[in-house]
């Protein structure tokens, strides 16, 4: 059985970068390079824990067409346990700048399933070291699903503005929470926020600036990123995430978590794809 679940989105991305986001009015723009890969931040997040060497489940939703073989095909041959729902398979297309600001724009998106293996996975829960349940529907029906577990939960909500009702139900259930400062005004406020409500660990990556945490006992501990080339910035978030929960399943305390957290992103920083493991499949 698996030591970590992940349910969540597995996708295929378009990547366009261009030398500035788009303003927001009529105009034209020249990409500077474009390519096409495997998206989704729970793919990303099974491929670091895959190479970390943890046994993983991930359970996705693509469709029979050619993007979901596409997805399907590449997890595969990256050797990353994929179980498959049928439905819409998810496609972004991110706009990209060198420096990586990011705008995503969802082409498609599936919707939640219909419970039909929900035992199944209640029993795989069960015994699982940790969940992560990312941001999507199929996710969001089965948070209550997780809580009976007992297994700790890990969310993600990446750019969170502190105030967007579809996260809420996520951090009400968490133990882990992990986000980005994009979109918060004070990122230690939020983070010691989460903690008084309830979780046992909030963490937010900061970009070239690193990570900061807050533990149960209200403590903060911040670790610097390691220095690298920035090919692609997709992914980062997701890995070091996976980096972190790798590192406390095998007993690691925060600061040396954040330390592994921090290694793991720096290898996904450099390649175009979600993670170095899909360079020989995807070219």
């Amino acid at each position: 059985m698996a030591a970590v679940v992940i349910v969540g989105p597995a996708a295929w991305n378009r990547i366009v970068v261009l030398d500035r986001l788009p303003e927001p009015e009529p105009h034209m723009q020249f990409t500077e390079d474009s390519w096409e890969t495997v998206g989704g931040t729970s793919a990303g997040k099974a491929l670091s824990l895959t190479v970390l060497g943890r046994a993983v489940a991930l359970h996705a939703i693509a469709g029979s067409d050619d993007d979901g073989r596409r997805v399907r095909e590449a997890l595969a041959a990256a050797g990353v346990p994929v179980h498959w729902s049928d439905g819409v398979t998810e496609r972004h297309l991110n706009l990209m700048t060198r420096a990586g600001e990011r705008v995503s724009l969802y082409l498609a998106t599936p919707e939640a399933g219909d419970g039909r293996d929900d035992a199944a996975l209640a029993a795989e829960l069960a015994v699982a070291d940790a969940v992560v349940l990312d941001l999507a529907a199929e996710p969001l029906r089965l948070l209550p699903l997780a809580r009976r577990s007992g297994t700790p939960l890990w969310v993600d909500v990446h750019d969170y503005d502190g105030t967007a009702a579809f996260h809420r139900p996520f951090l009400a259930a968490a133990h882990a929470v992990f986000c980005n400062a994009d979109r918060l005004d004070s990122p230690v406020e939020f983070l010691r926020a989460t903690v008084d409500a309830g979780a046992q660990l909030a963490v937010c990556t900061l970009g070239a600036d690193g990570a900061v945490a807050i533990d149960a006992d209200g403590t903060e501990v911040r670790v610097r990123a390691v220095p690298t080339t920035v090919v692609d910035t997709n992914g980062a978030g997701d890995a070091f995430l996976a980096g972190v929960l790798d590192a406390r399943l095998g007993g690691a305390g925060l600061a040396a978590a954040l330390e592994a957290g921090a290694r793991t992103a720096s290898l996904v920083l450099g390649t175009r794809h979600l993670h170095p493991l899909l360079d020989p499949v995807l070219g």
